[in-house]
């Protein structure tokens, strides 16, 4: 009978040794080594087992020398390994980029600033070049628009001619002895309003300008003037121009030379602005105020329309520079009687330019 003891259960306990278990030297397994480059070489298989053979990468076969007569020729050598490329460790660098054409501009491109900028230089020298074109003459600065107004010159029938010195149809026009001096005297009726001053350069003096119902309108042979009424004789006229008639031979200097300058031009007023026979008495005689020169005042007396009417005039003779002296005159008939105040006006302003 076997002892309890030696009957061992049928698990092993967990303080069981563990059996070291030994294989038979048949049973050793090799683990092989990882091929290298180069033909395949034979791996012991393990026992039991068919010879393992690694498979080479495949290679372009070699040409084999053609074999020789008389036996098998050497055999070859190994294989030579293939070049390795080494990689560089840089990305090879990128070619340059091409540099683009820069882009046409159109009209529609160009900034509105310069636009702008060219419009408004256009727009001075176009301006600019009107203004020479259209001022380009001696213009007075004070003229206004009715002043450049052209008007259909005095009409022949009734107004005599506008020369300074007499047809030979004519008889010479005779008048009393001239005062070397007298003082203006003061007007009847009421002094215009003066709204600004008349510069006339193609004379080279400068006036009042008086208010309504005096108009500036064009008068020749004068270079400015302001009417009342139509333009018929007996004229009411305020108007200037240079010394009608031939130029002195020598400029005057003189106030005798003057004040006879402005006797003559006396003369050609009752022959251009009055109905034929007309006379005159003098009012005033005296010099200007302003520079050198003589003013003249006189009252005409005259027959219209079987009536006999008569006019106060002044005419002022100024030295403006050269051998030719500038002209104001002055008249109003008497139907304008209550406009007899504005001669004193012109006689106290009247200046040289």
């Amino acid at each position: 009978m076997a002892d309890v003891g030696d009957k061992r259960p049928s698990y092993d306990s967990p303080t069981t040794p563990f059996r070291k278990v030994v294989l038979p030297a048949e049973e050793t397994v090799q683990i092989p080594r990882p091929p290298a480059a180069g033909p395949s070489v034979p791996l012991r298989p393990p026992a039991g087992g068919p010879p393992v053979q690694q498979t080479p990468p495949q290679q372009a076969p070699l040409p084999q020398p053609p074999a020789q007569r008389g036996g098998p020729g050497p055999l070859p050598g190994p294989l030579p390994r293939p070049p390795v490329q080494q990689q560089s460790l840089y990305p090879p660098p990128s070619p340059p980029l091409p540099i683009p054409k820069p882009p046409r501009r159109g009209i529609g491109d160009i900034p509105i600033k310069v636009v702008y900028l060219l419009g408004a230089i256009l727009v001075t020298v176009l301006a600019v070049f009107l203004i020479f074109v259209v001022f380009s003459g001696d213009v007075p600065t004070n003229k206004s628009a009715e002043q450049a107004a052209t008007v259909a010159p005095v009409p022949s029938s009734g107004a005599p001619s506008a020369s300074a010195a007499p047809t030979p149809t004519e008889s010479p026009i005779v008048l009393p002895p001239v005062p070397k001096s007298k003082a203006y005297p003061t007007l009847a009726g009421t002094a215009a309003v003066v709204t600004g001053i008349i510069s006339d350069k193609n004379a080279g003096i400068s006036y009042p300008r008086l208010a309504t119902p005096w108009k500036a309108k064009s008068f020749p042979p004068f270079s400015i003037a302001q009417r009342i009424g139509k333009v018929a004789v007996p004229h009411t006229v305020v108007a200037s121009a240079m010394f009608p008639g031939d130029s002195p031979t020598t400029k005057p200097s003189k106030d005798a030379d003057y004040r006879e300058l402005a006797t003559q031009a006396a003369r050609w007023s009752l022959r251009t602005q009055y109905p034929a026979g007309a006379t005159l008495a003098w009012t005033a005689s005296l010099k200007v105020p302003v520079g050198k020169g003589w003013t003249l005042g006189y009252q005409v007396t005259y027959t219209f329309n079987g009536k006999q009417q008569v006019a106060q005039a002044m005419v002022t003779i100024v030295e403006v520079g050269r051998t030719k002296p500038a002209m104001l005159l002055a008249s109003i008939p008497e139907p304008n009687k209550k406009r007899w105040a504005d001669i004193n006006t012109l006689v106290q302003r009247v200046r040289p330019l």
